[in-house]
């Protein structure tokens, strides 16, 4: 069973998911966590994690994606924040950053994107990167088998 938490993306993973006939077979849910107080009090995201590393990083990712598992009861569980644009940016994080995490029973994986598009463009971006990550992640355990 698969689930999202997603952040940036507002529920764009999970609407790609259910637009596949049939993903009721192994899609639980989704939760979008677009605030820091939903991050902390549902997902079980530190605040220590947040207010030092920010909401826009791989730490908050992981730890997005490992609560959304749990939450979820799912087996797999993949996540997403970032920075949509146009506004929001530092100087260390530039419109368009995004981190997605992935939380599996053995293992948890994150990667990092800079997408040059528009706010929609880096949401959609992002999402199709997200679904790329599951996707690998999933044929790599295929041939693990």
């Amino acid at each position: 069973m698969i689930g999202t938490v997603e952040s940036a993306t507002g529920g764009r993973i999970a609407d790609r998911i259910t637009n596949v006939p049939g993903s009721s077979d192994y899609f639980k849910g989704s939760v979008v966590a677009y605030s820091d107080d939903i991050k902390t009090a549902l997902l079980g995201v530190r605040k220590a994690t947040l207010e030092h590393r920010g909401a826009v990083s791989e730490q908050t990712a992981l730890e997005m994606a490992q609560g959304g598992k749990k939450l979820l009861n799912v087996d797999i569980c993949v996540s997403d924040t970032g920075i949509a644009g146009p506004s929001g940016a530092t100087p260390d994080k530039p419109v368009g950053l995004f981190y997605l995490g992935l939380a599996a029973k053995d293992d948890s994986l994150s990667e990092k994107h800079v997408f040059l598009g528009n706010r929609r463009g880096n949401k959609l971006d992002a999402a199709e990167a997200a679904l790329n990550m599951l996707k690998q992640y999933l044929l790599r355990r295929i041939k693990a088998r």
